[in-house]
């Protein structure tokens, strides 16, 4: 998504500075995909020669050249776009992969220009019109909007004083059939009215402009224009019918994300070519029309379709994420209004406050990934420590609360296996995925093994601690099984058992109170304790293991002022908006998922490390697909490793800290099943990462463990108190 940069690498025979060195080069192009959509440039460990030094780094080429020989030197557009690069490095700080300030026009490719671009530009003659972009058109809008208008001008020409009017719905009847290697121009007006006209500006960009910033009306019409009766007969008569019809189409198109050329046109259609009276309008073919044209052009489409306008942001904020947020009024305005399921059912319900989780989550990171930008070290430590996890632990809460109030064991059940999937998937599924679909597109992918390493270790070490009184439950617990039977009809024959479980309430709860409980809260405080000490570690002690270093030098035409999408105001706005409506999702989706968990024939475990676990995990798992495409799989890496190690060693200390001053029914004992899987997971993907290097069949081994756990999960019997 950035021209071509000039390489300063330097010569293919340069010297290098020995094996060591050479050591330090395998980690070097993990970081190449996410600097080429940053518009940065990378130097290579090895002394350049002096003719192939870049002269903005010629009075620092000792220094410079030096430090790359044990880091990767990295230039970024901007202080702010710097600081986010370094802190997506930084252990405990969340992955962001969109921009946070504006890129500047000039460095965009040719590809995303095509989608910000105007409606109003003439290209060479080439190509058909007859794509499948533009017969989804005829067929999903063409047809009807041009019967709309063929309609409106049979009314026009009854009312005769609205002639003008119907002759001109006639036109773009034919036009709106079928708009594509047509013109829409704006007559030039006698030199005696132009006068009267050269205050009345009028804007060019139709949504978005050529460069990023709030969109404003198109067309504005000097109220000179509007005289007579035809006028008005056709303002208060036809114009509201055929503004409603394109204002349908701009918002289902707009909905559709490939469509958006066609919301586009509509909504150009509606405020400027509607407005302006029909002698100043002209309808031409292209083929039929010399270049260059007489008069402004006003509407110019070739084509209804653009894959591409997945990457369409509006103010920073992709164009999924952006269509997602009314999902979140209607699900609110549902739950709190429809308190008695008049309108929709549990289930419905329960769908939407999941689905609006996942556009909340995307803010959230932004916002986060913004202020942290913007910030210091100290700041954005707090930032990214408190909200962090606040979309998984908003739910976790609420459900644990509403599992007290019913005296309802299932709910506690549910955040276990939920927070068990989210280990598990995070460990698994996310880098795995990231693999194979990085392997598609690079043979073999390298990682820096020895940043993945902290995270393992920490992994390990959260993992023996989270399950610690677990094991000692089995050691030391009575096991107690609901439904005995003998088999043998001896007295002394075998039994078969079902519901077994280890009691630990036995003697009064001697067990637990005295010995399982406080081993609980010593694990709960000595987990933040070691995740502290390994923020402490690469933050500070060791940065050097992530071998990256922001560099003051920059290339010609790459050093720009940020112009940031969200200011730390206004992100932190965001931030406390997005987080009371997570909070309001959440307790919409714990409210309506007991009938679910009741009547529903799939394990309750199947459904918490599923959909309550990754759910939320969506944004997070784009960003590592994006850094594995663009050959950064560290990063794609450290955002499942991060999100694991955040479960153990800060999300699970502080829901036993809430049942503190909260009492619920959660303790931390969890079943067979997911102490097994959660340790076979870091094992097998602490095994994958040795070598600090991966291809799409080692993903595609870590996907299949997956599926297979899940296929596990979903034939597993519901657990006790469900």
């Amino acid at each position: 998504d950035v021209p071509k940069v000039p390489d300063s690498r330097g010569d293919s025979d340069g010297p290098r500075r020995g094996s060591l060195c050479e050591r330090h080069c395998a980690a070097i192009n993990n970081v190449q995909g996410d600097l080429a959509d940053l518009g940065c440039h990378l130097h290579r460990p090895r002394i350049p020669p002096a003719t192939s030094t870049p002269p903005c780094c010629q009075q620092h080429s000792e220094e410079v050249c030096e430090s790359c020989l044990v880091k990767t030197t990295l230039t970024a557009e901007n202080a702010v776009e710097a600081n986010k690069l370094s802190n997506n490095y930084k252990f405990g700080f969340k992955k962001w992969k969109s921009h946070v300030t504006a890129r500047p026009w000039e460095d965009r490719s040719e590809i995303v220009k095509e989608l910000y671009s105007d409606l109003n530009v003439i290209r060479g003659s080439g190509g058909s019109t007859l794509t499948c972009g533009n017969v989804l058109y005829l067929l999903l809008f063409g047809w009807w909007l041009s019967l709309l208008y063929v309609l409106v001008a049979a009314v026009m020409f009854v009312t005769v004083m609205g002639a003008p009017y119907g002759r001109l719905c006639w036109d773009l009847a034919g036009y709106f059939l079928w708009p594509f290697g047509k013109v829409i121009q704006k007559v030039e007006v006698p030199k005696s009215h132009q006068a009267r006209e050269a205050d009345v500006g009028e804007s060019s960009a139709l949504l978005r402009g050529p460069t990023p910033r709030r969109w404003r009306p198109q067309c504005r019409v000097g109220t000179g224009h509007w005289q007579g009766a035809s006028t008005a007969l056709w303002l208060c008569l036809a114009y509201p019918v055929l503004a409603l019809a394109h204002g349908l189409v701009c918002v289902t198109a707009w909905l559709l994300v490939v469509l958006i050329p066609v919301a586009k046109l509509s909504a150009r259609a509606a405020s400027c070519v509607l407005l302006l009276p029909p002698e100043r309008l002209l309808i031409r073919r292209l083929r039929m029309t010399e270049v260059p044209l007489e008069g402004e052009v006003i509407l110019c489409c070739y084509s209804a379709a653009n894959p591409y306008y997945y990457k369409y942001a509006v103010d920073g904020i992709n164009v999924f994420a952006v269509n997602l947020l009314p999902l979140v009024l209607v699900t609110l305005v549902l739950g709190y209004v429809d308190t008695h399921n008049h309108l929709t059912g549990s289930a419905v319900k329960f769908t939407l406050a999941l689905l609006s989780i996942m556009p909340l989550s995307y803010y959230i990171g932004m916002a986060i990934a913004s202020i942290s930008a913007q910030s210091n070290f100290a700041v954005g430590a707090v930032v990214n420590a408190t909200f962090g996890s606040i979309t998984e632990l908003t739910f976790y809460i609420t459900a644990l609360i509403k599992g007290s109030r019913e005296g309802n064991r299932c709910y506690a059940e549910v955040v276990k296996s939920a927070l068990t999937g989210t280990l598990v998937g995070c460990v698994l599924f996310v880098p795995g995925l990231c693999m194979v679909i990085g392997g598609i597109r690079h043979q073999e992918q390298r990682f820096n093994s020895r940043s993945a390493g902290v995270s393992s270790a920490l992994l390990f070490l959260s993992v023996g601690g989270v399950f610690a009184p677990t094991l000692f439950s089995k050691v030391y617990g009575k096991l107690v099984c609901g439904e005995c039977h003998n088999v043998t009809q001896n007295p002394l024959g075998h039994y078969l058992c079902h519901n077994c479980h280890f009691d630990l309430m036995d003697n009064n709860g001697t067990l637990y109170y005295s010995h399982v409980q406080p081993l609980v809260y010593t694990v709960s405080i000595l987990l933040p304790a070691a995740y502290l000490i390994g923020l402490f570690f690469t933050l500070k002690t060791h940065t050097h293991i992530y071998d990256i270093h922001i560099s003051d030098c920059h290339m010609p035409g790459h050093h720009h002022s940020a112009v940031v999408h969200w200011s730390r105001w206004r992100a932190l706005v965001i931030l406390l908006l997005s987080t009371l409506c997570m909070s309001a999702c959440a307790d919409l989706a714990t409210e309506h998922i007991s009938p679910i968990l009741t009547n529903s024939t799939i394990s309750q475990y199947f459904i918490g490390v599923t959909v309550l676990a990754m759910v939320p995990e969506l944004p997070e798992i784009v960003n590592g697909i994006q850094f594995a495409l663009q050959n950064n799989l560290s990063l794609s890496i450290e955002i499942g490793n991060c999100i694991a190690v955040q479960v153990c060693m800060l999300q699970i200390p502080i829901l036993v800290l809430f049942t503190i001053f909260y009492p619920t029914n959660f303790t931390l004992v969890f079943s067979d099943l997911h102490v097994y899987a959660s340790m076979f997971s870091v094992v097998l993907m602490n095994y994958i990462f040795m070598d600090g290097k991966c291809d799409y069949f080692q993903g595609t081994v870590l996907v299949m463990v997956y599926f297979i756990l899940l296929a596990v999960y979903f034939f597993a019997p519901s657990p006790s108190g469900c």
